[in-house]
């Protein structure tokens, strides 16, 4: 069998790239909690913008270890080799890592200006007294898995942070070795 592998970042990077809306999923006091958010990808951080109190906040400042996940299903269901249907062709990434809460209004401008353009390319910058009224998070990814889905058949991406510092994603800061791709059948 001729295995057709795909290089992990570009893909997951693309996909997390291209989406709106994620699932950030996060844990304080043994207890799981999981929310959609419009978000944005850039610099290999993910940045999405709340309230300036909540849930997210609190669960963070616990605890900062999150997983962020994006996925896109197209076409029909397709079925399975036993005759169930089962199978979508879809994409997904998962990204772990460190949430942190952007206090300094001067960083948070900056970031929600980031965010704003990775939603809205032709948005006007927002001013330093407007981020007064909410808050910014990036999370800085120590790893990503993926999954590319056509007609049954997975190819599952991995990449981690080897290098152990922020860049990682950046292109001219890759160093050989640092991400892998295995393409199998099963779950993740």
């Amino acid at each position: 069998m001729t295995r057709k592998f795909i290089a992990a970042r570009v893909e997951m990077e693309k996909l997390l790239a291209e989406e709106r809306v994620g699932y950030l999923g996060m844990s304080a006091d043994g207890k799981p909690y999981v929310i959609p958010l419009t978000y944005g990808y850039s610099d290999g951080r993910i940045i999405f913008h709340c309230a300036l109190k909540g849930s997210k906040l609190d669960i963070i400042r616990k605890n900062a270890s999150v997983c962020f996940t994006v996925s896109r299903h197209f076409g029909e269901m397709v079925s399975h080799p036993q005759g169930a249907e089962c199978h979508i062709n879809s994409d997904s990434v998962i990204c772990f890592g460190k949430a942190r809460i952007i206090d300094d209004p001067d960083e948070r401008c900056r970031v929600l200006n980031i965010f704003n353009r990775c939603l809205q390319p032709q948005v006007r910058e927002i001013t330093l007294e407007e981020v007064k009224h909410c808050h910014a998070v990036e999370i800085v990814i120590d790893k990503m898995t993926g999954r590319s889905e056509r007609d049954g058949k997975c190819t599952y991406w991995k990449q981690e942070n080897t290098r152990g510092d922020k860049s990682w994603s950046a292109p001219s800061l890759m160093v050989p070795g640092t991400f892998s791709m295995v393409e199998r059948h099963g779950d993740r």
